[in-house]
């Protein structure tokens, strides 16, 4: 396997026995936060509880980060040579207790540097941050000067990039409806920072209004049609009721599902996002009809054979689900969630240490016979975070059963699975190696693999999620093909 180190660069000390960060290639970013006092922090966080420092997530940054409030040209200019030395020294182990809450007298309204970094980049608060959204994200603030790719190009003005491609909201003259909408902005943000860090284009209906991303949060309403959970030409439908822990669980279980969550949903619907953007209009077609089926089959009777019929005998040996099997639009979605899954749990497994070396395994590691393309250039990486994901999973089904508790991941990955995750893994990593070189060298065109739409990686949205009940018409707009699946 790969040996890369779990703890962080400036971390001193012997090296560590091998654990799960050491043994394990994850594909992308850390999730474990700090703020400057050094106390850990969380992606749903906006201040630390520690010092008071402000935090926001910076997509710059791909975390969330400690801020510091710009101060005003008045103050800037009549510091000492003594306040230079106090502002160095509150870069490395923290800052005033003013500057830390935010409190400077002179401070530019609601603008942030981030912490340490006081003449970079600077930032304001999303919209959302006081609303029931309680968003934490930050929105660029440029200035004359700046790199022109730091900009507020297509995103609602006021609202950061997740906000700006949230279309509709659910009615918020309805008391519980507030509590609904966090935890849908919640998991939707945990998706977006995922996509971000994968280098997966979040494109919204502003910048592209026919292929764009947008979210529409949905409730069902009396005498109107059940509001289904769905994807359609780039409109993600969520049914906001999804979002009450009760309601969820008791589909889950009369439709017996293993596992049902909010952000499996995102996951599942954005996999349909995806496919349209990445894979229909590519290259990548034939190879996708090769591994998962033809999508050209009757959709419509795909779904009625599915649910009057179950799904086939076999299904746990060629499927991640027995939602998977009904069509391949849905194998492929299932299985991409599946990916988004695998990578982010490892990522954090990774950020924090994890150790899963000595668990007993319940199942055989998977080797390269298993893979769709063995002799690929990124096989071996690949099969290192595959199998780091087998040993990772035990570990956490331990934990669970020890809190007497479902398993944690309550699925046999089969192998039949391995190379439709490998077939992902390589359509994703190809379009983040497009997408890093774009912005190394923006002229230079796209490759054709990464599809038409995915030229163009900037945020957009076509409204802003304003906090105010959603209009009724919006609630019967989204026309979505496929319904809620077993892995979300």
């Amino acid at each position: 396997m790969n040996i890369q180190s779990g703890a962080p660069a400036d971390a001193a000390g012997p090296v560590a026995a091998p654990n799960l960060a050491s043994e394990l290639a994850a594909p992308t970013v850390s999730r474990a936060y700090r703020c400057q006092c050094g106390r850990p922090v969380f992606l749903r966080n906006s201040q630390c509880l520690a010092c008071g420092t402000p935090l926001g997530y910076v997509i710059d940054r791909l975390g969330v980060v400690p801020l510091a409030p710009v101060r005003g040209e008045a103050e800037s200019k009549g510091e000492g040579e003594g306040d230079a030395e106090a502002k160095i020294d509150g870069e490395g182990a923290g800052a005033s207790e003013g500057e830390c809450e935010g409190e400077s007298q002179d401070a530019e309204p609601d603008t942030f540097t981030v912490f340490g970094n006081p003449d970079g980049k600077r930032y304001r608060r999303c919209a959302n941050l006081l609303t029931a959204a309680s968003c934490n994200w930050m929105v660029p603030a440029p200035r004359e000067g700046d790199d022109p790719s730091f900009n507020t190009d297509g995103l609602v003005p006021g609202y950061c990039l997740s906000c700006s491609v949230t279309r509709t909201i659910p009615d918020l003259s309805l008391e519980r409806n507030g509590e609904l909408w966090r935890k849908l902005e919640h998991a939707k943000r945990r998706l977006i920072s995922q996509l971000l860090a994968l280098g997966l284009p979040v494109v919204g209906r502003r910048a592209d209004p026919e292929n764009g991303l947008a979210f529409d949060f949905l409730g069902n309403m009396p005498g109107a049609p059940h509001v289904m959970t769905g994807h359609e030409h780039g409109v993600i439908t969520l049914n906001a009721e999804e979002a009450e822990d009760a309601v969820r669980e008791r589909i889950r279980a009369e439709m017996r599902e293993p596992y049902r969550t909010l952000l499996g949903h995102f996951r599942h619907e954005i996999g349909h996002y995806y496919w349209d953007l990445l894979v229909q209009p590519t290259p990548w077609l034939d190879e996708f009809r090769a591994l998962f089926g033809d999508e050209r089959a009757d959709y419509t009777a795909a779904l009625q054979r599915h649910y009057e019929q179950g799904p086939p005998p076999d299904w746990p040996n060629r499927f991640v689900s027995s939602y998977a099997s009904m069509h391949p639009w849905e194998d492929w979605a299932e299985t991409w969630a599946h990916y988004l899954h695998m990578a982010d749990t490892t990522d954090t497994a990774m950020s924090f240490g994890v150790d899963a070396t000595n668990v007993e395994l319940a199942s055989d590691l998977f080797t390269t016979e298993d893979l769709w393309q063995p002799e690929h250039p990124g096989a071996t990486k690949f099969l290192d975070f595959l199998n780091g994901w087998v040993l990772l999973t035990n570990v956490l089904n331990e934990l669970s059963r020890s809190m007497g508790q479902p398993d944690y991941y309550p699925f046999v990955l089969p192998r039949a699975a391995v190379g439709k995750l490998q077939f992902i893994h390589c359509v994703v990593t190809q379009q983040r190696d497009t997408t890093l070189s774009a912005a190394a060298a923006p002229d230079v065109p796209l490759p054709p693999q990464t599809g038409p739409a995915a030229s163009a990686p900037g945020p957009a949205s076509v409204a802003a999620p304003a906090p105010a009940p959603a209009p009724a018409p919006a609630q019967s707009q989204a026309q979505c093909q496929q319904q809620s699946s077993p892995q979300s």
